[in-house]
C-alpha cells in the first residue's frame, strides 16, 4: 500500500488563527523548507518555511523578483479575486518597483524618514498615547487593541507625514476600514487616497517640516502619482504591523511570568518582550511576495518560472534548523525576518520609527495603568483569521481607574 503524496496546504482558514506555529511544522514535515500551498481560487503558490531558503530567496532578486507582471497566473485572476490588495499588478509604489529605480525610491523615503527628530517622534508618540488613555482610564475596562493599539501608530505617522491633528482621527477610521476588508473597505481606500493627494497639494504650496514635503522635494524626478503611493503604502505598512506589535507584546507580557517585572512598574523588560514577539509572535505573518525569473529549484523543490513564492517570515523565525531551543528566550538577539530581508525589506529608518511608536506606546500604558490585568482567560483571546498579519481581534483588560491627565502631561 502505498503513502499518498501530501497535498498543497490551503493558505487560509481557522488553523491560522489558532496555531499556526503547529501547522508550519506539519507542513515542514510534509514538504521540507519549501511547501507548496493553494491561495483563494485554487490559485498555486509556494511557501518558503526554511531560514537558509528565505534568506537566499530575499538575497537574490535576480532569481526572485519583486515584478509581479511576471507571474504566470494572471489569466485565472478573477477581477474581484480577493487577494488583489495584497497581490497588485502594475501598481506604480515602491513594493513592485525593481533595479535602481527601487534604490532610488528606497533612498528617498529613507531620507525623507531620516530627518525626523528622535525627541519630536517620542514626543507625538506620548502625546496621543496619552489622549487615548484619558479616554478610557476611568472606566476601569478596556479592550487595548480596539480603542488604543489600533488608534495609536497612524496618528503618530499621519503627524509626521504633516496631516494636521484633526485629520487624524479619520485616517484611522479610513485604515482600519481598508485593513478589516470588510463594507468600508473601499471608502476607505478612497477616504486616504483622496487625503494624500491633498496633503501632497497643500504641501506643494506650502512646505513644511514634514516627510511629505521632504518627499516632494526629491531631486530623483518621481511623479506626484508615485511619491502619493509610496506615502500610502508606508503608511499601512507603518499602522498596522506596529499596531499588532503593541498588541501582541502586551499579550506576552500580560500571560508570560517572565516578564511580570514589566507590570509591576519596571521598563527593563518592555524591549525584551517586544525583541520575543518579533520572534515568536511576529505580527507579519507572511509576505507575498517573489516571482521567479526562470525555473530553478529551492529547498528540494521545482519551482517554474513565474511561479509565485510567498515569504514564510514567521515559520522561517521558528526554523528548528536555526531555533535549536525554541524554548529559550531570544534576548537581544535580532537575526528574525520579521521586518524582511534584501533590498524590499523595511527600510530601517522605518523600523526604528516603528519601534519608537511601539516601545512608547506599551511603556506610556504601563505607567499610567500600573496593575492592568486580563479580564478573562488567557485561552480565551482569538486572532484574525489571516494568514497575512497575526494580530488580536481584541485584548480586554481591567485595572484601577483613575483620572485623566488632560493637558496637564
Amino acid at each position: 500500500m502505498t503513502t499518498p503524496e501530501p497535498q498543497p496546504v490551503y493558505l487560509g482558514g481557522p488553523r491560522f488563527q489558532t496555531d499556526p506555529a503547529e501547522l508550519y511544522r506539519e507542513m515542514r514535515r510534509d514538504h521540507g523548507a519549501v511547501a507548496p500551498v493553494v491561495l483563494d481560487g485554487d490559485v498555486p503558490a509556494w511557501l518558503v518555511l526554511g531560514y537558509r531558503e528565505l534568506h537566499q530567496v530575499t538575497s537574490d532578486p535576480q532569481l526572485f523578483s519583486r515584478d509581479s507582471d511576471l507571474w504566470n497566473q494572471w489569466d485565472r485572476i478573477p477581477a474581484d479575486w480577493p487577494l488583489l490588495p495584497m497581490i497588485g499588478r502594475k501598481q506604480p509604489s515602491i513594493l513592485y518597483t525593481v533595479g535602481e529605480r527601487h534604490r532610488e525610491r528606497a533612498a528617498v523615503i529613507s531620507a525623507a524618514l531620516e530627518a525626523v527628530d528622535p525627541f519630536e517622534l517620542k514626543g507625538h508618540a506620548e502625546r496621543f498615547a496619552d489622549e487615548l488613555i484619558d479616554q478610557l482610564c476611568g472606566r476601569g475596562e478596556c479592550d487595548i487593541v480596539g480603542e488604543y493599539a489600533m488608534l495609536l501608530p497612524l496618528r503618530v505617522l499621519a503627524r509626521l507625514y504633516g496631516f494636521s491633528d484633526a485629520q487624524g482621527p479619520g485616517l484611522v477610521t479610513a485604515m482600519n476600514d481598508m485593513i478589516n476588508g470588510r463594507e468600508g473597505a473601499l471608502d476607505g481606500q478612497r477616504h486616504l487616497g483622496e487625503s494624500m493627494y491633498g496633503l501632497l497639494a497643500a504641501k506643494a504650496a506650502q512646505p513644511g517640516h514634514d516627510v511629505a514635503s521632504r518627499m516632494l522635494a526629491n531631486t530623483a524626478g518621481f511623479t506626484l502619482d508615485e511619491v502619493a503611493q509610496d506615502l500610502m503604502v508606508m503608511m499601512a505598512a507603518g499602522h498596522q504591523p506596529t499596531a499588532d506589535w503593541i498588541g501582541n507584546s502586551l499579550r506576552l507580557m500580560l500571560t508570560d511570568d517572565r516578564f511580570a517585572a514589566s507590570l509591576a512598574g519596571g521598563r527593563h523588560s518592555v524591549g525584551e518582550a517586544m525583541n520575543e514577539v518579533l520572534w515568536e509572535d511576529t505580527p507579519t505573518q507572511n509576505v507575498a511576495g517573489r516571482w521567479t525569473t526562470r525555473d530553478t529549484k529551492l529547498g528540494g523543490q521545482r519551482i517554474g518560472s513565474g511561479d509565485l513564492v510567498l515569504l514564510g517570515l514567521a515559520a522561517a523565525n521558528g526554523d528548528p534548523n536555526v531555533r535549536t531551543d525554541a524554548g529559550a528566550l531570544t534576548g537581544g538577539n535580532n537575526a528574525f525576518f520579521s521586518f524582511g530581508h534584501g533590498e524590499h525589506r523595511c527600510p530601517f529608518t522605518a523600523q526604528e520609527v516603528a519601534e519608537v511608536i511601539a516601545r512608547t506606546g506599551i511603556e506610556v500604558l504601563l505607567d499610567r495603568l500600573p496593575d492592568v490585568d486580563l479580564a478573562g482567560p488567557a485561552e480565551e483571546l482569538t486572532r484574525r483569521p489571516s494568514p497575512w498579519l497575526r494580530g488580536l481581534t481584541a485584548l480586554p483588560v481591567t485595572f484601577t481607574p483613575t483620572p485623566a491627565l488632560g493637558a496637564a502631561r
